[in-house]
């Protein structure tokens, strides 16, 4: 490969896979955070209760799968490693089940909203050289923290939206509703994955997901576009 193209790569990769590394083990330690806030501390136990994003990686969620999605055009995912929970341990196990699931989220909006705020506001005076590079990362940062915020909302265990459904339901409902995050995981790869190439196949679009998140993130996005743009 020319060193022109080599370094061209690396670049665009670069302003991807930086954007979702911090995306993802922020999202992880906002949950350690808010866990150890409400009385467990687990996380802090573990050494969870980080901003280094080497103590959240997870070697196949975190480098490989996003890599994957980048040179092959798919949808841009990732995850880092769970920041373990007792959910037994909380003040008020319910209720702060909800209050630990949303950290998250709520941090990958907060960290689109700086992002869109740095984008307008500091980019515009930097130097030529650093402008281009830098408007990319927060242009990413901005996409990949509101469409992580929005996808981990989907009621769907074991993504946090799962947790705050369960933490909400009456106690016998939540107890059933908390079994589906033993095919959680299959749900959501037949959902991303295996439905849609169905649906390529038979020339049809099965993309069912696409929607739920493209109207949420585009609402939101306006409104923080507004807010910090």
């Amino acid at each position: 490969m020319p060193l022109n193209q080599l370094m061209q790569t690396l670049q665009g990769l670069t302003v991807w896979v930086l954007p979702v590394l911090f995306a993802i083990t922020l999202h992880e330690a906002a949950h350690g955070y808010a866990a150890l806030l409400c009385g467990d501390t687990t996380a802090q136990r573990a050494g969870r209760l980080s901003i280094n994003p080497l103590r959240h990686i997870d070697p196949f969620g975190t480098i490989i799968l996003p890599a994957i999605a980048y040179f092959g055009g798919g949808f841009l995912f990732g995850y880092a490693k769970p920041v373990p929970v007792n959910f037994r341990a909380l003040k008020r196990p319910r209720l702060d089940m909800i209050f630990v699931a949303f950290a998250g989220p709520l941090t990958n909006i907060v960290l689109a909203a700086i992002s869109i705020f740095l984008f307008s506001h500091l980019t515009p005076t930097m130097p030529q050289w650093a402008q281009l590079f830098v408007a990319k990362n927060l242009h990413n940062s901005a996409q990949i923290n509101l469409t992580l915020a929005i996808f981990n909302l989907l009621p769907i265990p074991p993504l946090d939206g799962g947790r705050i459904v369960t933490g909400l339901l009456p106690p016998r409902l939540a107890r059933e509703y908390a079994k589906l995050e033993q095919v959680g995981l299959l749900i959501l790869l037949a959902l991303l994955v295996f439905i849609p190439m169905l649906g390529d196949r038979l020339h049809m679009d099965f993309n069912f997901l696409m929607p739920v998140i493209e109207y949420p993130y585009e609402w939101l996005g306006s409104i923080l576009v507004n807010l910090f743009g």
